[in-house]
């Protein structure tokens, strides 16, 4: 008797929990297959500290292979799900398609960033729920932090110091408390000029700081984050950002290059196309997890709407707190339903209470309903999340005592740019690159490090927002900016653009020797020459054995081929006037011969001629050798050693391959 086959998507904390139970209580009994984007579980409620530079990024994230051995791992986003086949489509890291089939499937995609019709924001702001997101803050803030110490405008230097959070519940709130310690530690050893210090701002439009929780953890939090110097601001939010600072609802504008939305989030939208009841975007399932009309499916998380037994008529919030424990109900009841495992349960759950990090010794906590606030409060908020933590323990108990003891490293690492962490993306953690699966090549995107340094140094674009994608049937615009990779070439004061399919193929864009600026080949004209692959049993024509195409031998010659009509630049037809063969140029030998080469009507300053003026019995000529075809070209004379001949002409400059045109660019 074959396995059952158990599919969970999604790698948080209740797929992550999902997968383990099923895995201790099937004990190879089952197939059992994770699709995730990424390959590790990440401790969502440690990233403010790797923001603030605390925690190394490791530290939060578990490998699922070395926690999960029994499990199947594939990397992929789930795009289409069969429901009456049982199958699921997905998309590999590198583009590749994949289908996977099931007899239990489970739920468990997470969810994404939330976000507001208000005008800007997609473009302007930056989320906060992936490791991608985290560490472009990290990198962002401190290099706001260096460009103020460094300029010369105070309006400036106070717009760079500015830094805008939106969504006063638990992320908001750490990320503006560890954000605010994180650059006064910069401040104290960089001071900036003129006495200014960083300005932390957190709004909402609740009435209090996180007023999804006890009224005594938000005073606590509102006092701590208060005498730290963050500008609390409730019954306020953003109207309008742009590039130069947000506009607030109270009609205040407030200058700013750093936009945080850390509003809310939203099931991922996945479970929107299944085209089951859903409950303000969440997959309605029964008290056991299990969708109804549908036994074979299963939901927990973020996506899931799972009715609270013990406050009827309400469904469990969107934490990490339900996520978990509904991860070990579904397990249970997936079991159960396979044969695998006891009778079904339904889930209910008993407040534990809550813990939020405010950086340093400062913590909110209610722990069985026990208000606490200063050191015991981070003592228990430290110690939850150790017990809580899947894995690396040791690790991140170690950087907070190096923290206790030794500065941070207030360094940017530019490994993530700008337009890498869009604030609408259905995968936040996953960081957008060029080409990437799902897209178009975003040609448009500078790559390198620091990419964005443009946008965050106002030397123009929004730094925010990923790239509008290229198409592969328009030729990129000449000359224009963004339409594909750049070329630089020594001397040149401009880098000039070249085409991301001729940047694709490994060859340099094409360029006159001398000239000011390298020429934009289409890509028409970089496939000519190029045999296309036909389908078998029917030749191309460009093909050995069928009909030559124009530029192949035994066929009509293209224009630039040998026996055909060949172009001006080669050799045998309508020769290019600098080319050796055709019509020559009046300063190459074999044409009409410039007046200052031998053979032709010699120049009035060369023997044989009429004399110049400035030579004794002629006219001498204005100051240059040779005539008016090539008055700055010197005379000529049989070559040099080493140099080719006419026939030959000598090669133009060649472009170095072993450096990277972005590579010059600065950090994000």
């Amino acid at each position: 008797m074959s396995r059952p086959r158990i599919l969970i998507v999604g790698a948080g904390f209740a797929g992550f929990r999902t997968a383990r139970t099923l895995s201790r209580l099937t004990r190879g009994r089952a197939h059992i297959t994770l699709l995730n984007p990424t390959d590790y579980f990440l401790y969502l409620p440690l990233l403010p500290q790797v923001a603030a530079g605390i925690l190394e990024p490791r530290r939060v994230t578990v490998s699922l292979s070395d926690s999960l051995p029994d499990v199947r791992l594939v990397l992929g986003e789930a795009d289409r799900i069969d429901l009456d086949d049982r199958t699921l489509h997905y998309t590999g890291p590198e583009g590749e398609g994949g289908t996977l089939a099931y007899d239990r499937l489970v739920l468990a995609a997470g969810s994404v960033n939330k976000l507001l019709p208000i005008p800007g924001v997609a473009e302007h702001a930056h989320g906060f729920r992936g490791l991608p997101e985290a560490l472009y803050l990290r990198d962002h803030v401190t290099r706001q932090v260096e460009l103020a110490a460094s300029a010369d405008d105070a309006r400036t230097c106070a717009a760079r110091c500015t830094f805008v959070v939106v969504g006063a519940g638990y992320t908001g709130t750490e990320v503006a408390a560890h954000g605010q310690m994180f650059t006064d530690a910069q401040v104290r050893k960089h001071p900036l000029r003129r006495g200014m210090r960083p300005r932390w701002m957190l709004l909402d439009v609740a009435p209090r700081v996180l007023p999804e929780m006890d009224g005594k953890l938000s005073a606590t939090a509102d006092r701590v984050l208060r005498q730290r110097g963050v500008d609390v601001r409730m019954g306020t939010s953003v109207k309008e950002a742009t590039h130069d600072g947000v506009l607030l609802t109270d009609g205040e504008f407030v200058e700013s290059r750093t936009l945080v939305w850390c509003v809310g989030v939203r099931p991922d939208p996945l479970v929107e196309s299944l085209g089951l009841p859903m409950e303000k975007g969440r997959l309605l399932v029964d008290p056991h997890l299990r969708v109804p009309g549908r036994p074979e499916l299963f939901a927990c998380g973020d996506v899931a709407a799972v009715p609270d037994l013990s406050n009827p008529g309400s469904y469990t919030p969107m934490t990490a707190q339900h996520a978990w424990r509904h991860g070990k109900v579904a397990a249970e009841n997936v079991a159960a339903s396979l044969g695998l495992g006891g009778a079904r349960t339904p889930y209910r759950h008993r407040d534990l209470g809550f813990v939020v990090d405010l950086g340093g010794a400062k913590a909110a906590a209610n722990p069985l309903g026990v208000a606490l606030s200063g050191v015991p409060a981070g003592a228990v908020t430290r110690g939850y999340h150790l017990a809580a933590m899947p894995g690396n323990r040791v690790r991140v108990a170690a950087d907070w005592l190096l923290d206790a003891v030794l500065p941070r490293q207030a360094v940017q690492l530019g490994l993530v740019r700008s337009w890498s962490v869009p604030l609408d993306t259905s995968s936040p953690e996953v960081a957008r690159v060029p080409g990437g699966p799902g897209r178009g090549q975003d040609t448009s995107a500078r790559s390198g490090p620091g990419a964005a340094l443009a946008a965050d140094t106002g030397d123009g674009g929004t730094g925010a927002g990923g790239p509008g994608p290229a198409r592969p049937d328009d030729e990129p615009a000449k000359g224009r900016p963004g339409s594909g990779a750049t070329q630089v070439r020594p001397g040149s004061g401009a880098a000039q653009p070249r085409s991301e399919w001729e940047t694709a193929k490994g060859r340099p864009a094409t360029g006159r020797p001398g000239s000011g600026s390298a020429e934009l080949r289409s890509e028409a004209e970089t496939a000519k020459g190029r045999p296309a692959a036909g389908p078998r049993g029917e030749l191309s024509r460009n093909q050995a054995g069928g009909e030559p195409a124009r530029n192949q031998p035994r066929g009509e010659p293209g224009k630039n081929q040998a026996g055909g009509v060949p172009a001006r630049n080669e050799p045998g037809g309508v020769s290019a006037r600098n080319e050796p063969g055709g019509e020559p140029a009046k300063n190459q030998p074999g044409g009409e011969p410039a007046k200052n080469q031998p053979g032709g009507e010699p120049a009035k300053n060369q023997p044989g001629g009429e004399p110049a003026k400035n030579q004794p019995g002629g006219e001498p000529a204005k100051n240059q050798p040779g005539g008016e075809p090539a008055k700055n070209q010197p005379a000529p004379g049989p070559p040099p050693p080493g140099r080719p001949s006419a026939g030959h002409p000598a090669p133009g400059p060649v472009k170095r391959t072993d450096v990277t045109e972005d590579s010059a660019k600065g950090d994000s």
